[in-house]
């Protein structure tokens, strides 16, 4: 029984991962598209603005990267629907997301939302039986408008006020942090942000920090722009200190990868590290871990902010402190580029040059003379 109760709640669990991660990767590029536009509007001195009276260049790549952001809440729940109910949850999912911006609740409002519609849709999929001269108004139709109308009365009548408290709570909270608390959390959100390289763990505490974003806190953007830089900065710094001291600890094929894994983290894409922790996660992966940690601690505990969501070393002059944000990043690089290399064994020549041969590799003569046959 307990093992049953314990494999229907892995399976619930994989599922909203699931949808939950669907919904991200249709929403990375609304939010870095976005972002960018907020900082190039930001560095050129724009605003956002609500009138064309107002209108230049500037002004308008902010304003439009702005009205972007605000379309977290829709993009998400709107295609955690499509993930849950295929086509006939999309609309529902984009309205339940309007009605969670409409009630201040942001990104969880929308998580909540597209479930929500999400599952009414794929019920109504199932489950209600029309005449076959209807069947084909039920996907654009009927589907769509009857989880409409379901899921605006759950969420203005029944979780309208609790997701407006639960909100705003969770601002209150952040907002109420002392420095130490910062630090403390800075630590928690830079280690857990990168902590399998923009994979699936990282993903959710990133979008966390996208969606406080839209309610006007910025400082845990900060963390996360920095912190996606620090374990490529990290590595490259561990090459050349390495190299100082006369302790090669990197391959060939891993300086190679690291020459990829630079420019990628000036760009804010973490992944360009995969291949080079790979070789050697139980070093590799906690010598970034700290140092990413490190680099939230200072960011956030010291009162950096980012409006804009991506963007890497590019967005750093949009910054509410540039030069903490520099500090930070350097410190947090540098204690991974130290760790790494105290941490990792000297490389052979053999090792170097991928020559190495293993047991696998190694061909033995087999002595066949005692071997007949009759």
């Amino acid at each position: 029984m307990a093992k049953n109760n314990l494999s229907g709640a892995k399976k619930v669990g994989n599922a909203i991962k699931k949808h939950l991660l669907t919904s991200i990767s249709y929403m990375l590029p609304l939010v870095v598209a976005s972002g960018l536009l907020i900082a190039i509007g930001n560095l050129m001195g724009g605003q956002n603005v609500t009138s064309m009276a107002k209108m230049n260049f500037p002004n308008a790549m902010t304003t439009l990267g702005v009205l972007g952001m605000g379309l977290l809440p829709s993009f998400i729940s709107g295609y955690i629907g499509y993930s849950i109910a295929d086509r006939p949850g999309i609309a529902p999912g984009f309205l339940a997301g309007q009605i969670a911006s409409f009630l201040g609740a942001g990104f969880l409002g929308g998580i909540i939302g597209g479930f929500i519609s999400g599952y009414i849709a794929l019920l109504l999929k199932k489950y209600l039986k029309v005449p076959n001269w209807a069947s084909g108004l039920m996907p654009m139709l009927i589907i769509p408008t009857l989880t409409a109308i379901l899921t605006a009365v759950i969420m203005f009548f029944v979780l309208g006020d609790p997701l407006q408290l639960m909100t705003k709570s969770l601002n209150h909270f952040i907002t109420g942090l002392d420095r130490s608390q910062r630090a403390m959390y800075g630590f928690l959100i830079g280690w857990i942000g990168a902590f399998d390289y923009g994979g699936a763990i990282s993903k959710i505490p990133n979008l966390i920090c996208d969606g406080l974003l839209l309610e006007g806190i910025k400082g845990p953007e900060g963390i996360k722009v920095l912190a996606a830089m620090v374990p490529p900065f990290g590595v490259t710094i561990s090459y050349f200190i390495a190299k100082l001291f006369r302790k090669r600890i990197w391959t060939k094929q891993e300086v190679d990868n690291i020459k990829v894994a630079f420019p990628m983290g000036v760009c804010m894409i973490t992944e360009g590290v995969i291949p080079i922790a790979m070789n050697d996660l139980l070093r590799v992966l906690p010598s970034t871990w700290i140092g990413c940690g490190i680099t939230g601690m200072i960011s956030y505990s010291l009162g950096n902010e980012s409006p804009v969501p991506s963007g890497g070393v590019f967005v750093i002059p949009a910054m509410s402190k540039p030069l903490i944000a520099v500090i930070a990043l350097l410190a947090g690089s540098l204690v991974t580029a130290i760790l790494l290399v105290i941490l990792k064994r000297p490389v052979s020549d053999d090792q170097y040059n991928g020559t190495l041969d293993t047991d696998d590799d190694k061909e033995e003569d087999v002595d066949l003379s005692g071997i007949t046959l009759q």
